[in-house]
């Protein structure tokens, strides 16, 4: 049975309806620059594609998975590039596609916790209760991993991430997955390595639109409704550790478990135990900086004096006195999961609207703040 009008239609990343809608009205150079050659069959097959209703083209992203081709799609937390998590070749496009080391492990989707067990060496008490609690949502446990899981998939590695995501197009195409294919998506997020997260479709059209193939599917499943990645709990050592904030808060996680979460660095070889790890990561194109309010403001003053050309931006949750009214303010919400949602999707507006410098208020150093306050100082590192 079809699915009601009103939800989110994907679209392909050749769609010219969508990449109109997705890179601003008659943006026609737009479209232009994300055609390639023998674009027309693929722009064709896409306009019949979003004739159709949600559930066909989830079915259409399955079997472009099963036949080893890239899916991007949306999850709670950002946007995804999918491929098929047990076909060791089709990995190897996500790293192609988005410019990103071999190390880097990536983490495993899959549709319920059985799913998961299969993928895993051993599963611990602590995995049990975790999953039974959080999944589906934006947590991620980090296991042993079991002999089919390859070292594309972990970085060569012997353990390996896994979740269970609760946005319903990732469940859609999960569940159809499991049905024509291995049921497993490998994916980081749906974006040029070290950059900006996709929480739009427009998004992952920007930054991945020329490196996707005519074979190659973006899912449009609307904002993501968390906005920044999954929290990150590594399992597979004697004590339960952190390795990155995200969706779910550390105190939630202390409170199941009934144990205090240690951070983990990455070990001395600098080889990553997860995505998103690195000093510099999540970072804008433009050139971004992480100050306390009053530091922001004679900063944007000093450079506004110095060139009064320059397109300076300040993005902050509490209004500054005395800064210069050429300077554009983009005042952020006062709470920390709002602020979290409209993060990405500010800062890749503000790339896209061309400033010069973002001067970016610090936000609190209380827990709730732990997962922005992670990005940031990455993105501005």
């Amino acid at each position: 049975m079809p699915w009601r009008d009103g939800l989110p239609r994907p679209c392909g990343p050749r769609n010219d309806e969508s990449l109109n809608r997705h890179c601003g009205p008659g943006d026609d150079k737009s479209l232009n620059r994300h055609r390639g050659p023998g674009d027309d069959e693929s722009l064709n097959r896409h306009r019949e594609a979003a004739k159709q209703p949600w559930r066909s083209t989830v079915q259409e992203a399955a079997l472009a998975l099963a036949s080893g081709h890239l899916v991007a799609f949306p999850t709670e937390t950002v946007y995804g590039l999918g491929a098929d998590g047990l076909n060791p070749q089709a990995v190897e496009k996500i790293f192609k596609a988005k410019g990103r080391p071999a190390d880097h492990p990536v983490i495993l989707h899959v549709a319920d916790q059985d799913h998961a067990r299969s993928l895993a060496k051993d599963w611990p008490q602590a995995a049990q209760l975790l999953a039974q609690r959080f999944w589906p949502g934006p947590l991620t446990l980090i296991v042993k991993r079991a002999p089919q899981v390859s070292d594309q998939v972990t970085g060569g590695q012997d353990t390996v991430g896994i979740r269970v995501p609760s946005h319903p197009v990732a469940l859609a195409l999960l569940s159809e997955f499991s049905r024509v294919g291995s049921g497993v998506i490998a994916a980081p997020s749906a974006n040029r390595f070290g950059g900006v997260s996709p929480t739009r479709a427009r998004d992952v059209v920007q930054s991945l639109g020329d490196r996707l193939s005519t074979n190659d599917l973006i899912l449009d499943g609307g904002d993501c409704a968390v906005g920044v990645e999954s929290t990150i709990v590594d399992l597979s050592g004697n004590t339960p550790q952190i390795l990155r904030p995200g969706g779910v808060s550390r105190e939630s996680i202390e409170s199941v478990i009934g144990l205090a979460l240690n951070n983990q660095e990455n070990p001395a070889s600098g080889t990553p135990r997860v995505s998103g790890s690195l000093e510099s990561h999540y970072a804008p194109r433009t050139k971004a900086r992480l100050l306390n309010l009053q530091a922001l403001t004679r900063e944007a003053n000093e450079w506004i004096a110095r060139s009064p050309n320059t397109k300076v931006v300040a993005m902050c949750l509490n209004k500054p006195h005395g800064l210069d009214e050429r300077i554009a303010i983009r005042f952020m919400p006062s709470h920390a999961p709002a602020y979290a949602q409209l993060l990405y999707a500010t800062l890749n507006d503000l790339d896209q609207q061309g400033a010069d410098l973002l001067l970016i208020e610090q936000p609190p150093e209380s827990v709730q703040w732990e997962a922005v306050r992670d990005r940031l100082q990455r993105a501005c590192a």
